[in-house]
């Protein structure tokens, strides 16, 4: 299915998941939030390249990093921000916080892998009523360690479901590196389940946008599960301040931030980030936030 997109719109989307996440941590510092965030910094590319090829109905899956996908799938920032800091007012009432939000087809949920079974419940039933929809559900490579996970790709193969299985590859589950914690090749795991792989590079938000594309409309006409294997970098630590990487190895994979690659491609990327900027202290001042 084709889709007529901006290339301007998907810079500008990369801006805002970063902006917006870069504005929770000062916010943290300051007591504003009520429990824990998860950025998605150096992520962000590879949300919004997906992401912009959703369609209305399908459903999205996404974990305790999940600001980033919910952002791309057109979530609200003011909303957003509301539900992180324990308001009322925000997507879930203030109840589910950073990790837990429910909202118009997207489901997120902080403990790993448990979304898996349910992104194949409700793909078979956009199979069974045969809508063109699809699920779309976000795992990390630390997920790979949940029995779970493995359940529910055995099922989706059974099944033969419309399930895109977008995994972020970053190398780090927490703060263990993935030749400390995974043995074997993740591709040849898909295959031991008969799900086609796909490996791409995280960065470049339109080379993402263009891959995803072909991707999706393969799981929607085949309706049949494929995986995405995703390598991407996280820029930040795990959570807020435990980071136990060298300093030499962050040093190196922040060449590969989405932003540097979106500051080369997009002639209008000073403008667009200040427009952003702008568009998120507005926000900020409407609900009260000083940062």
């Amino acid at each position: 299915m084709e889709h007529d997109i901006n290339l301007l719109s998907l810079h500008r989307k990369v801006l805002e998941i970063r902006i917006f996440e870069e504005s929770l941590l000062k916010m943290y510092d300051k007591g504003l939030l009520r429990g824990t965030v998860h950025t998605s910094l150096g992520q962000e590319a590879v949300a919004v390249g997906l992401l912009s090829n959703a369609i209305k109905g399908d459903s999205v899956f996404s974990s305790h990093r999940c600001h980033g996908h919910y952002i791309a799938n057109g979530g609200d920032l003011k909303s957003l921000f509301l539900e992180i800091m324990g308001n009322k007012d925000g997507i879930c009432g203030g109840i589910g916080g950073s990790q837990h939000i429910n909202n118009n087809d997207f489901f997120s949920n902080g403990v790993q892998g448990s979304y898996m079974p349910i992104s194949v419940g409700l793909a078979l039933g956009k199979k069974i009523n045969n809508n063109n929809n699809i699920a779309i559900s976000f795992i990390g490579d630390g997920t790979l360690g949940e029995g779970v996970v493995y359940e529910a790709l055995n099922m989706a193969s059974l099944y033969e479901v419309p399930l895109l299985i977008a995994l972020e590859n970053n190398g780090w589950a927490q703060t263990t590196s993935i030749e400390n914690n995974f043995s074997g090749n993740i591709a040849e795991r898909c295959r031991g389940f008969n799900i086609l792989p796909h490996e791409i590079n995280g960065s470049d938000v339109e080379a993402l946008y263009s891959d995803f594309r072909s991707i999706i409309e393969k799981v929607r006409k085949e309706k049949k599960p494929v995986m995405a294997i995703i390598n991407t970098y996280r820029l930040g630590p795990h959570s807020k301040g435990d980071d136990t990487r060298e300093k030499k190895y962050i040093d190196e994979i922040k060449k590969n931030d989405p932003l540097l690659i979106s500051k080369k491609k997009c002639g209008e990327f000073q403008e667009i980030e200040e427009s952003v900027k702008k568009e998120i202290s507005n926000i900020l001042n409407e609900i009260g936030v000083k940062i």
